[in-house]
């Protein structure tokens, strides 16, 4: 994961083109408490492995910078391996209060920055999600069934765009905010999609039974969910005209987990789990107990059900 600066656009860019250093990028080591230890900073970057040469270090008012060149590219895992050995090492003399900073550890600190972004938000939205299917379902079985299909409709909208990015794209990476992105969209479109469904099931199982009522609610739902869902697809798909990378790739996972989401796993998916779990789909709430048909006497008066 992660794009290059000159490979995050679908076309050139018309402006100042990028440049790159050679030998690689360039780093910069800057402290502000004792100019007199610049001296150890650029001995500590020197001596560092993978770097290739060290300017000499620049003071005024109290600062003092040190720049020295990569011996790799600006987002290879060397320069990032090179930029936590330099922090060490700077870190460790003692009233430097050196700062690494440049091309290479920007891009580390922004990947590790969306990794913690993503660790922290993901099992956040997923409790929040399923607090607010069980207060409107009543139920604790059905939320969690309904949370699963939601993470695996992102998991194979993911993937699959990845796929589609590598071999028909031939995009050269993605950007690391790229799963935050996706998973906030389509977690909110899902979860959307399965209030509109569930609730009317819900309401339909208190007269016709969880069965029925699945049924019933599928019929009477299915078109609103598959035109929104449509509409909604089309519009992030416009985002593919657009000559940032990024943004082709945000359109593209969103519209396809869109129509994932509304022809596969909102139709099929959900609904095949409503027929099969039945009436426990509302445990612990007293519609549980409520008896149920089966599914063999289902399959008889299904038209029946699907007109009612």
């Amino acid at each position: 994961m992660g794009q290059q600066r000159e490979i995050s656009y679908r076309s050139r860019p018309q402006y100042c083109p990028f440049k790159r250093w050679p030998g690689g990028c360039r780093i910069a080591l800057q402290h502000g408490q004792e100019p007199a230890a610049a001296p150890r900073l650029r001995a500590a970057l020197a001596d560092t492995p993978g770097v290739a040469a060290v300017g000499a270090p620049v003071t005024r008012d109290g600062f003092s910078y040190v720049e020295g060149t990569l011996t790799s590219s600006t987002d290879s895992q060397a320069s990032f391996a090179t930029v936590d050995r330099l922090r060490s090492s700077v870190h460790a003399i003692a009233g430097a209060d050196g700062l690494v900073g440049g091309s290479s550890a920007v891009n580390l600190d922004t990947q590790r920055a969306a990794r913690h972004d993503r660790n922290l938000v993901v099992p956040l939205v997923l409790v929040v999600v399923f607090v607010i299917l069980a207060l409107v379902l009543r139920a604790l079985v059905a939320p969690l069934l309904l949370v699963g299909t939601v993470v695996l409709s992102f998991a194979a909208a993911l993937g699959t765009s990845a796929l589609v990015w590598d071999h028909v794209f031939h995009f050269a990476g993605s950007d690391p905010a790229i799963p935050l992105f996706a998973f906030v969209f389509l977690v909110a479109l899902g979860v959307d999609y399965n209030i509109f469904l569930m609730t009317r099931v819900h309401e339909e199982s208190r007269r016709h039974g969880t069965r029925r009522g699945a049924l019933i609610g599928l019929a009477a739902t299915g078109g609103v969910i598959t035109s929104a869902g449509l509409v909604l697809a089309g519009t992030f798909m416009a985002l593919g005209s657009l000559p940032v990378i990024l943004a082709t790739e945000i359109g593209f996972v969103v519209a396809f987990g869109v129509l994932l989401d509304t022809f596969v796993v909102r139709s099929v998916l959900v609904s095949a789990l409503n027929l099969d779990v039945g009436r426990w789909l509302w445990w612990p709430s007293g519609l549980h107990r409520r008896p149920d048909v089966d599914l063999d006497e289902l399959e008889n008066d299904q038209p029946a059900a699907l007109t009612t």
